[in-house]
């Protein structure tokens, strides 16, 4: 986990001492919830938006920030990222968001596959 530019090992051992077995966590989805990155539907009229999920681990959702603000400073392919999305209409805020669910979704990738390589062969 911490070959991804702003994963630092404090975050990294946060992540893996927060969730302790990834195997518990079924889906990509379940782990955007458990990390407080889900989006909520915040939409009213026409306007369709989404906004941040106050539910969840606040620890590892802290840590996603970190690494979306360390990603965003030095990374070019964030800073498109987040260009990109920004010219899409959404706010700051919002592309960071959307930021950080991305990253959740590439760390359990990353988890997962570790602990499958890890697991003994029978």
């Amino acid at each position: 986990m911490t070959e991804l530019a702003g994963v630092s090992d404090f975050i990294a051992a946060r992540m893996i001492g927060e969730i302790g077995d990834i195997r518990k966590v079924k889906s990509k989805a379940a782990f955007g919830h458990l990390t407080g990155t889900a989006p909520i539907p915040a939409s009213s009229g026409l306007t369709v938006r989404h906004r941040l999920n106050q539910a969840g681990n606040r620890r590892m959702n802290h840590a996603l920030w970190l690494m979306a603000l360390t990603q965003s400073r030095i990374h070019p392919g964030t800073r498109d990222y987040i260009e990109r999305k920004t010219s899409e209409g959404k706010t700051k805020k919002e592309a960071f968001r959307c930021l950080k669910r991305h990253l959740a979704n590439v760390i359990y990738s990353r988890m997962v596959a570790d602990a499958r390589r890890l697991e003994p062969a029978n």
